[in-house]
């Protein structure tokens, strides 16, 4: 029998499902667990992290909401991940994790052997958080790491540390997908986020923090929604898009102070190369078994709408797809808040 899926939302907990949540990790009948908003004691959330250590089927964990809400929660999910070896996909977004979350939760997360996706947006976090997770983004040639990086809503985080980023992302070997939507990014460290997409290695920005950078020749997805851009910043898209080769696939530029025609013209720019890009490479295929990789389903921040809304699916058969990078390139607009990629982004 295919592991279950089991998906939960925005409910109190009892200690019977608990239990049963908990026999069926320890039996390997589990690929994909959400307790996404949900309620549960502590003493409970302990049960589960213990089963979470013991399964050998687990790949994807969503705790999003709140369910990691103190220091000890922090501690016995750390403890969990030390011992799993199965976990591909961590959601924790919307967790008051802080700085000092990250701290307790770094060794575990940095040496996880199968860990390839994770969330932590909206999470509290500030600059010592994001130096923890830039290394989790060993240069080339080091060990593997992070294939999607999500940081929406992080306000706490400072150019500096952004900066600190873009260095990372250059030289990240793995990274394909990045959500840094909803954070107010300098202008500055905007540019340097672009022309780490283009240029070779040892090239240098000007006035740029002074700093060296170079090209990402992996990063296909990049989300910018709500992150204050103007025009000018577009601009910068548009000639990186117009004239160096990258491998950016996706540009969300929704909820920005960008001109229609602006986004527009970027679009039509990243479908054209689409055809070009088909011809020299075939799709990414992440893993020797990606066959078996359950899509990641991320918290896109919402300021507006409610994000507790409880639907309850138990035990639901899943669906085995990998990830896909082999969809158009394109710049995802829209006129509003909570329509661009909800609709696929949530549970």
């Amino acid at each position: 029998m295919l592991p279950a899926s089991i998906q939960i939302t925005g409910e109190q907990l009892s200690a019977a499902e608990v239990q049963d949540i908990c026999e069926s990790l320890k039996e390997d009948s589990v690929r994909l667990l959400s307790v996404r908003g949900c309620q549960l004691s502590d003493r409970d959330f302990g049960r589960v992290c213990r089963s979470v250590a013991e399964s050998r089927s687990l790949a994807q964990l969503n705790l999003n909401l709140g369910v990691v809400s103190s220091v000890s929660r922090t501690r016995q999910l750390a403890d969990a991940l030390k011992t799993n070896r199965s976990l591909q996909t961590l959601f924790l977004h919307g967790n008051p994790l802080l700085d000092a979350g990250l701290v307790t939760l770094n060794l575990a997360l940095s040496t996880h052997p199968a860990l390839v996706c994770l969330d932590l947006g909206d999470c509290t976090l500030g600059d010592e958080a994001l130096r923890l997770i830039c290394g989790m983004l060993p240069p080339d040639g080091a060990k593997s790491g992070l294939r999607e990086l999500t940081l929406s809503a992080n306000p706490g985080i400072s150019s500096k540390g952004w900066a600190r980023l873009a260095i990372a992302v250059a030289h990240s070997s793995q990274l394909r997908v990045l959500n840094l939507d909803y954070n107010m990014l300098a202008v500055n460290v905007l540019i340097l986020l672009v022309y780490i997409l283009v240029l070779s290695p040892g090239d240098q920005i000007a006035g740029m923090l002074a700093v060296a950078v170079a090209s990402s020749r992996t990063l296909e997805v990049l989300d910018l929604e709500g992150t204050g851009l103007t025009n000018q910043s577009a601009q910068v898209f548009l000639d990186m898009v117009e004239n160096y080769p990258t491998s950016l696939r996706v540009l969300v530029l929704s909820e920005n102070d960008i001109s229609p025609e602006l986004q527009q013209q970027i679009c039509d720019l990243l479908s054209e190369a689409e055809d070009d890009d088909d011809r020299e490479a075939p799709p990414f295929q992440p893993g020797s078994a990606s066959s078996s990789t359950l899509v990641p389903i991320r918290d896109k921040y919402q300021p507006v709408r409610d994000k507790y809304q409880p639907i309850r699916d138990k035990y639901q058969p899943p669906t085995w797809l990998p990830h896909s990078n082999s969809s158009p390139q394109m710049v995802l607009l829209t006129s509003g808040l909570g329509e661009s990629l909800l609709a696929e982004t949530e549970m």
